[in-house]
């Protein structure tokens, strides 16, 4: 899993139009990359979710892929989905990681975080004959991660989860678990699942930039910064007065005009088609309190 210097940089040559790369960028990114004594290593946890954050970053094929990227390219260490390791040589993947790149590496968290009966409800493996909890998990890896990126709205705001009751005691990992305990502040990249081209965009940003400006809610404003019924191509084309039909939903009750991110311009399946232009109305997957009512309501 891991690649050479050279073949990642080869990668973002090849990839620079399919993630927004100019030359200036790629130049740079070179330094950066040959700087480092290796491709940027990546710890990638997943907690009380559904997986459809990796299984959606998966399923690009456009150019360039986010499998291609995170396990070819990106020095992937841990991914309990993707890895062919189990048992103790996975887990032994992170601790050689941390001890390789302590302060140097990404770690992406997919899923919340349970924190009720000190995190039981959700186990990823034993350490020291001891159950090792996603809660122990992000307490020790997060501190020592040089970025740390909730990815999906379950791990940026509780998500599916969190919903309800929440008899899991799921908390926000930015505000409540690690809150002033990361090197940087945790980007959120909410989504139900998180979009592809975010998070890739995201990585390579943090490898040329650093960290990139964040809103009151921790995500980047380069994605979150619109609304997206600002960037709707069906606003302006009249009031629908029925799913299916053309023209706006606002008055079906499309959460577009309070939910920011870029699905219309990015879309989804490889730019096929997003949720409004396939007749329904956005449910605001990425706003913090998505799951907490009904997403619809019938009469």
């Amino acid at each position: 899993m891991r690649i050479s210097r050279r073949d990642f940089l080869k990668w973002c040559t090849a990839s620079a139009a399919a993630i927004g790369l100019t030359k200036i960028e790629l130049e740079k990114l070179e330094d950066v990359v040959f700087a480092a004594e290796s491709a940027p290593p990546v710890v990638w946890l997943q907690g009380s979710g559904c997986s459809g954050c990796s299984i959606s970053l998966l399923n690009t094929i456009q150019e360039t892929t986010i499998d291609d990227l995170l396990i070819n390219k990106i020095s992937m260490k841990y991914h309990h989905n993707l890895m062919t390791a189990a048992g103790d040589l996975a887990i032994s993947a992170i601790d050689d990681t941390v001890s390789q790149y302590d302060g140097k590496f990404i770690l992406v968290v997919e899923g919340a975080v349970p924190t009720a009966n000190n995190g039981t409800y959700c186990v990823l493996s034993e350490k020291n004959n001891q159950p090792w909890t996603m809660l122990d998990a992000v307490k020790e890896l997060g501190p020592k991660a040089k970025y740390v990126i909730a990815a999906g709205t379950c791990a940026s705001f509780g998500g599916v989860p969190k919903a309800g009751v929440n008899p899991t005691g799921i908390k926000r990992l930015d505000k409540e678990i690690l809150n002033g305990l990361t090197k940087n502040e945790i980007i959120n990249l909410p989504g139900c699942p998180a979009h592809p081209y975010t998070l890739t965009k995201t990585i390579v940003d943090l490898l040329l930039y650093g960290m990139p400006r964040l809103d009151k809610e921790g995500r980047p404003q380069a994605f979150y910064k619109e609304k997206i019924h600002g960037l709707c191509p069906r606003r302006g084309r009249g009031q629908s007065s029925q799913l299916g039909e053309s023209g706006c939903y606002k008055s079906l009750g499309c959460q577009g005009p309070r939910t920011n991110n870029n699905c219309p311009i990015r879309k989804w399946n490889n730019k096929v088609n997003w949720c409004v232009d396939a007749g329904q109305p956005c449910i605001s997957c990425a706003s913090e309190d998505v799951w907490q009512k009904p997403v619809y309501k019938f009469e």
